[in-house]
């Protein structure tokens, strides 16, 4: 019988912690780490490519140092990926999903975090050269030796999902997804997450909204402020309580590492919207009604 994934609805990215962000110092990370424990989040998102194949590695010595027990943590990795940068033969960015190279990165992911296994390993991106065989014969491996606990994917659309899990079972989904940037409502992705009894998380959850100016914001900001009256919450909340009433059960992955923005991420999950204003949000979003 199959394990099912057990994470905290909150996970927390790492892909700003490092030199592609935040560029926390060890004490740092021990301090987010702590910080985030406290407030329930227990799951951490990492791939083997952040900070230039740097951050795993820091993320690992902050977790020795915080004295958390690592039983207590649920850690997700990606691979595939191939930057060219420092340290790397590689002449151009491309995809490797030979048995190989998973093998060899899932190995080095484990060193660099300083534990024994992963409770889940995501495919980070779909390769045109990928092949169900041989990524079932690295996952197979991986399961067998302890390695990894669970196996998913990210950023592929059902039909790539699909040719994988012909030969080994796809237990998540990770993928873009916001009231801002909201394509995985048409392609099928959400459909297939709930079809297939698959994981299903979200990164870039906020999507554009506090980054980008523009009509599209003004929409949404527009019948925001009487929706957050509504619910008494920040706009934050009630985008993460948008995502939150779909029925696939989405974990989003935040990026912040602001306490008081984690704060409301965890409280944004008991947030439940009326149908109606659900669909007023992303009707501001496309700036038209739904068909």
């Amino acid at each position: 019988m199959i394990q099912k994934p057990h994470f905290s609805k909150i996970i927390a990215g790492t892909m700003s912690w490092g030199s592609w962000g935040k560029d926390f110092s060890i004490s740092e990370m021990v301090t987010q780490l702590h910080s985030c424990v406290e407030l329930g989040i227990t799951s951490f998102d990492h791939a083997d490519i952040y900070g230039n194949y740097t951050t795993e590695r820091e993320f690992g010595k902050a977790l020795s140092e915080s004295g958390i027990d690592r039983s207590k943590l649920q850690l997700i990795s990606k691979c595939g990926i191939q930057l060219t940068a420092a340290g790397r033969d590689n002449k151009v960015k491309h995809y490797n999903y030979t048995k190989q190279y998973i093998i060899k990165s899932v190995t080095q992911s484990l060193k660099m975090l300083q534990t024994d296994y992963l409770d889940m390993l995501l495919l980070h991106r779909p390769s045109p050269l990928m092949h169900p065989n041989t990524i079932s014969e690295a996952i197979s491996q991986l399961k067998s030796e302890g390695k990894i606990v669970h196996f998913g994917v990210s950023n592929f659309n059902p039909s790539q999902t699909q040719l994988i899990e012909k030969e080994t079972i796809v237990e998540a989904n990770q993928f873009a997804f916001s009231l801002t940037d909201n394509g995985v409502l048409e392609n099928g992705v959400l459909d297939d997450c709930i079809l297939n009894k698959r994981m299903a998380m979200c990164w870039n959850p906020l999507g554009s909204y506090f980054k980008n100016s523009g009509e599209q914001k003004l929409r949404i900001k527009k019948v925001m402020v009487p929706l957050c009256e509504k619910y008494s919450c920040t706009a934050d909340q009630l985008l993460l309580a948008w995502i939150g009433q779909h029925p696939a059960n989405i974990y989003p992955v935040v990026g912040t590492t602001e306490t008081t923005r984690l704060k409301n991420a965890v409280a944004a999950i008991a947030i439940k919207l009326d149908l109606q204003d659900w669909f007023v949000l992303l009707e501001a979003s496309e700036g038209c009604e739904v068909a």
